[in-house]
This record gives structure tokens, sequence and C-alpha cells, in this order.
């Protein structure tokens, strides 16, 4: 499918949108051809990150984990688990489960906090952090692979364009 095809001029989605505006007249289908290519393109960037991650028996879940964690400082710093929730959007149980897979692993360890003996760290692994530091080069050669027909500019325009879709501006 050309670019022009799935930009919805001449291509498929024009006879979609078409198709909505015989059997509703009433209704307006432009926010299903913002929506669907946001979903289109949200896909592509999911099955381009997740081929970067395919061998690895790494989830995203896991991946984010690692992420976040080696973001944290050179050697990859500590986080709470509470901290890594809050920081990931995510609930406790949700970390728990995703902390106890790359436990299993070997990829990340639980320390104990030596501010506070009630609470623990986590920490990457020796193994955790040479997989991260390995994928963080080639995840961000793929997302600029997946971006590539965009001019800096227009990273910025989506950017901020993406950005008040996510906060939800103008509901």
């Amino acid at each position: 499918m050309s670019q022009a095809d799935e930009a919805g001029q001449g291509g498929p989605l024009d006879s979609i949108l078409a198709q909505w505006r015989r059997a509703r007249p009433d209704i307006d289908p432009g926010p299903m051809a913002v929506c669907g290519a946001i979903w289109r393109a949200a896909e592509r960037v999911r099955l381009g990150v997740g081929r970067n991650l395919a061998g690895e028996d790494l989830d995203f879940a896991g991946f984010d984990v690692l992420m976040t964690l080696r973001r944290q400082g050179e050697r990859g710093g500590s986080l709470t688990p509470s901290e890594l929730a809050k920081d990931m959007m995510l609930s406790t149980s949700a970390m728990t489960n995703r902390l106890d897979r790359l436990e299993k692993r070997g990829l990340i360890a639980r320390q104990a906090d030596p501010q506070d003996r009630r609470s623990l760290r986590i920490v990457l692994t020796p193994d955790g952090f040479a997989l991260i530091e390995r994928l963080v080069v080639s995840h961000v050669a793929t997302e600029a692979a997946l971006i590539s027909a965009l001019s800096p500019a227009e990273h910025e325009q989506l950017k901020a364009l993406l950005a008040k879709v996510a906060a939800g501006e103008g509901e």
C-alpha cells in the first residue's frame, strides 16, 4: 500500500469514509480517519519494537522495567517497587508480577533499603544491565528507522500533536 493509500488519498480509507458518509450522513467520519491512522502507526511501532525484543525472552512490560532502572544512572540506579510503579504509571500489584518474572530470570534483584529496613530497592543485576545496555542501542535504532520518513521538524510537530491527544486537550 502506498503512502497516499495510507493517508486516505484515493485509497481504501477514502472508500471506508465514503461508506460511512452514505450509511450515516448525520455523522462526520473524519475522526475515524485520524484515530485509524494513529492505531495503524501505533501497531507499526509496537511490531517494530517487538521484533527488536524477539529472541530475548522479554516482553514489553519487562523491557519497560529494565529501561526505567537503566536510566537511573551509569550502572542503573535503584528504585523502590512503589517508585517504579509510579514512574511507569502502574498499580503496585502489576509491578510485583513484572518484578517476580524479571527476578526469576536473574535480570533484577530486590535489595534491602539501607535507609529503611522495611523497604526494598530494585536494582539491575549484571546480566540485566548487560541485556538492557545492548537492547537500548538497537531499540533507539529501531525507533529511528520507524520514523525515518519524517523530518526533524515533523518529529517535533508529531510529538506535540500526540501529546495534545494524550493529554485530552479539547475534551
